[in-house]
Parts: C-alpha cells; structure tokens; sequence
C-alpha cells in the first residue's frame, strides 16, 4: 500500500531560506506556464476580432507537462525572470509549478466539457506571491531519511534535521518493507513539514469482531453514536474544540486589531507588535486544529480495528455548511474527515467492508423495532416515538440502529482491501421509495423530462450542449 509519512522540520536560517527559494521558485514556473498557454488564447481572440479566419489563427499551445518542459527549458536560458536565479534551485522545484499548470489546465478543460464532478471551474489564474501556499515536491534526487533517525536529505537541500524521530519509517526503510517514491516539503502554520510518499508492505490487521456491524450516527451535540449488530450502543460525546477556545480566539483577535497591521490601499507595512500579536493568534488555531486530528484520528482508528462491517451516512456536508446556525459548530465536527478515515482505515489497513447508506436513507424517521417511516421528524424532535408500535427511543439512537441493520440487507460489493468498488451505496427501506408530494419544481422538471419543455428551455439545453463540445473556448 501507498501511505505517507510526514515530520515537521527543523530548518536553520540558511536552510529555510533555501526552502523559501525553491517553494517560489515553483510558484514562478506555474504562473510562467500558465502565461505561456494563455497568450495563444488572447492571440487568437484578437485575430478573430479582426476578422482572421479559422485556418489562418494562431494555433493554440500544449498543456501536457512535456510540452511544458520543452518549452520552459527553452525560456529559462534566454527569459531575463530567469536567468539570473534559475540555477540555484533544484530542477523539481520548477517541475512541480509546470505539473501543477498542466494539472490545473486538465481539469479545467475537463469540467468545461461536463467530464468532471463537482462546481464548474475556471481557467487558471496566476498565484499571488502573498497568499500562494509555500509546497515542493520532489520525485528524483537523493531523497532519504538518514540512519540516526533525526534527518531527512533531500535534493540541493541537505540533510534537515526534524522536530520528532524518524524511527518508524526508517525501520521499514532498513527491513526492506518500504520504498520512498516522492517527498513533499510544505509550508503550515508558521512551521515547515516534510511528507514522504511510501510505498509499504503491511500484513492486514485482524479486527477482534469481525462479524458484528456497527452504524455510525454523526451529529453536532453528540459526535457519533455507535450502535452494533449485537444491540450495544455507544455514545462519543462531541469535545468541541473551537468552541472551548473560542474566548482566547476572541481576547487574542482583539489584541491584533488594536496593532497596525498592514494596508493594501495604502501600502501600510504591519508593525512588529502586529506580527508578533498574529503569530499568537495563529498559534491558537493551530493547536485546536491540532486536537481535532487528534482526536478523529483516535475515534476512527478504534472503530476500524474493532469491527467488521462499518456502515455509514453519505451526508451532504457542504450543503450543511450553508446553514448560519449550525456552520461552525459542523465544520468543527469533522463529519467528511470522520468519513474520509475510516474509508482508508477500513479497506487498507484491515480489510473490512465500509456500507455508505444513500443519501436519503430515512435512518432517523424509520422505527428500529417495527421499520415503519415517519412522513416528517423536525429536527428538534430528539425522541422518536413509533406510531405503529410504541417503540419510544432517543432520535440518535434509533438511526444509528437502522444504520446498523442496513449492513445486512446490503450485499452490493464486497467492501475487501483492494476493491474499486468497496463502499457500496444501501438500498432504500421499506416505504423510503415513495414519491414525495409534487412542488412547482418538481413538476416543471417531470414536464420537461416528458417532451413538455418550452421554447426558452429547449434553447438553453442547446446552447449548453454547444458549450460543452468547445474545449477551449475562453470565458
């Protein structure tokens, strides 16, 4: 398996003015890229502005990184940005700005043809030298952790040393279990890290119940409630890590809105009491960030080694977050981290099967001991009561109980280490797949699917299929 290993760095002040340069020096290469590809695209839009023909315009340039290469090793040498300083960084350094252009084009080029999911992307733009985040990756070269453990070399860097023993990845290094491929050194939080990509041999790790499933209820107020196949349920109380540092968060912002901080307008430089009231800030967030990984590391890592099938919630987080009321206290749950973990933990460090119950599921409104749904459960509702057979249990409880059921009617993939298809997605209940009680919408789109589409939609279906067969047309 492919896992990574990463260590904060320890860095002196020639060292970290060496990470600085070749960090930038790969922010350069990027926006050079990205300005050598799109040039051709304002060229042609000039001529077509003239009246140029189709066959007589400017031909659009590659993207693909040896394209990139070729061009960028021509323009080092004779480019005046570059000829001064290109050679006192690595080769990798400026590889990782062109991979990055020539990834940043794909997906572009990919979304605008409907080939990618998610929200519809725009064309690359250049990074800012005061936001752009500080990252190289290097992928040839001397990239290794030294034997006594408390230094890592990597190439036209040296040997660096680092803030914690390297023992863990060294041991599989010196047994033979494990290959460095790439290391990625970054730039977080006002301290250095270097991620090394490694390829390991790791026997799979038992589970001590391998044949009891367990459903996984997130929430806010309570972080999960575990319910196994066994009628054991288990309740992990939310730490709320922001919230308990909200009122240091609140004394410290205050104190760096009383500095002189810095001014775009005007060019105001920030004064050395607002770097240094900033620098305390950051620290703060940095350590609740810190427990929280901390603790969702913990969660995850018990619940993986312990069962055997691990069912789970495909919640819509990002729509959650919209919510005003409950946006900070969801993005501090971690509910697609919690998700995220135990998807990898599950599959690749213990070979067990990870059940993504559908989006709409009714795990809340159906009844754990009858399986009669409910028409409507308002969310302030935290105690369920069966209408058909009296069952009366707490809300959480109950999904989590159907959740745990769910893992026997769902016999979609087989959920192995290994399988493309591990996580399958559960079938609906009973009563689950009735229509709900048709809205305008819901209508206009049933009419359209139908053949009853108007003329100004007809229209706009046309000429967003006419958008997505032009692959590079500019914004």
């Amino acid at each position: 398996m492919v896992q990574a290993y990463r260590f904060a760095l320890d860095p002196n002040t020639t060292q970290e003015r060496a990470l600085r340069s070749h960090c930038g020096a790969a922010r350069a290469a990027y926006n050079w890229a990205v300005g050598w590809v799109t040039a051709s695209w304002w060229q042609r839009r000039a001529e077509e502005s003239y009246g140029v023909p189709e066959a007589a315009l400017t031909e659009r340039r590659p993207w693909s990184l040896p394209s990139l290469r070729k061009a960028f090793n021509e323009a080092k040498r004779t480019d005046p940005r570059f000829t001064a300083w290109w050679g006192e960084n690595s080769k990798e350094a400026y590889n990782t700005g062109l991979a990055n252009a020539s990834a940043a084009f794909d997906n572009y080029a990919k979304s605008k043809n409907g080939k990618r999911r998610g929200k519809r992307m725009g064309a690359p733009r250049f990074k800012s030298k005061r936001k752009a985040r500080l990252s190289c990756r290097f992928t040839t070269g001397t990239i290794r952790v030294d034997a006594d453990g408390r230094h890592v070399t990597l190439p036209r860097l040296g040997a660096i040393r680092t803030q914690e023993p390297t023992h863990k990845l060294l041991g599989h290094i010196q047994a033979g279990t494990a290959r460095i491929l790439s290391a990625t050194v970054r730039h977080e939080r006002g301290r250095w890290f270097a991620s090394f990509q490694v390829e390991v041999k790791r026997e799979i790790i038992r589970v001590t119940r391998p044949d009891v499933a367990v459903g996984i209820d997130l929430g806010v107020k309570t972080l999960a409630v575990m319910a196994d196949s066994t009628g054991e349920i288990r309740t992990v109380a939310n730490p709320g890590h922001y919230d308990r540092a909200r009122k240091e968060l609140r004394r410290a912002s205050r104190v760096v809105a009383r500095r002189q901080g810095p001014d775009r307008r005007t060019g105001q430089q920030p004064s050395r009491r607002w770097e240094k009231a900033n620098a305390a800030r950051n620290r703060v967030h940095y350590r609740v960030a810190n427990l929280r990984e901390d603790a969702l590391h913990k969660l995850t890592t018990a619940v993986a080694a312990e069962y055997g099938t691990i069912v789970v919630e495909d919640l819509n987080v990002a729509g959650m977050l919209r919510s005003q009321r409950m946006a900070r206290r969801i993005a501090d749950a971690g509910f697609g981290e919690i998700r995220r973990q135990l998807d990898y933990k599950a599959r690749q460090r213990h070979g067990t099967r990870l059940v993504v119950a559908d989006r709409w599921y009714p795990s809340s409104k159906t009844c754990s001991g009858c399986g009669a749904v409910k028409a409507k459960l308002p969310l302030h509702v935290r105690t369920y009561e069966c209408d058909a057979c009296g069952l009366v249990i707490d809300r959480d409880d109950n999904a989590a109980r159907n959740l745990a059921a769910l893992a026997a009617t769902c016999m979609t993939g087989t959920g192995v280490a290994g399988d493309q298809d591990a996580a399958p997605v559960a079938s609906k209940p009973r009563g689950a797949d009735q229509k709900s009680r048709a809205t305008r919408t819901r209508r206009k789109a049933e009419a359209g699917r139908a053949g009853g589409a108007t003329l100004p939609q007809q229209r706009q279906t046309e000429a967003r299929d006419r958008t997505q067969t032009e692959v590079l047309t500019l914004w």
